[in-house]
């Protein structure tokens, strides 16, 4: 199982949604277990499974083996 740091999974946000807010943390310290907080006005009308697709899409080809994530409009 590939490992991460937290600064390459807000990369990867941030290239898909380069005006969000992310905040990324290795909960567990072991670089497979992540929160993820997304503030982004490209939410703005977006259910929040559609906004959680959004991140998943901006992760894709990353295998990240646990994500929390908590998106939200500005």
């Amino acid at each position: 199982m590939p490992e991460f740091k937290p600064e390459e999974i807000k990369n990867a946000i941030l290239d898909a949604m380069p005006e969000a807010e992310v905040e990324v943390e290795d909960t567990a310290g072991d670089g497979n277990h992540f929160q993820a907080n997304v503030t982004a006005e490209e939410f703005i009308g977006k259910s929040l499974i559609e906004q959680h697709k959004m991140v998943y899409k901006a992760l894709e080809g990353m295998d990240v083996h646990a994500l929390g994530l908590k998106t939200c409009t500005p």
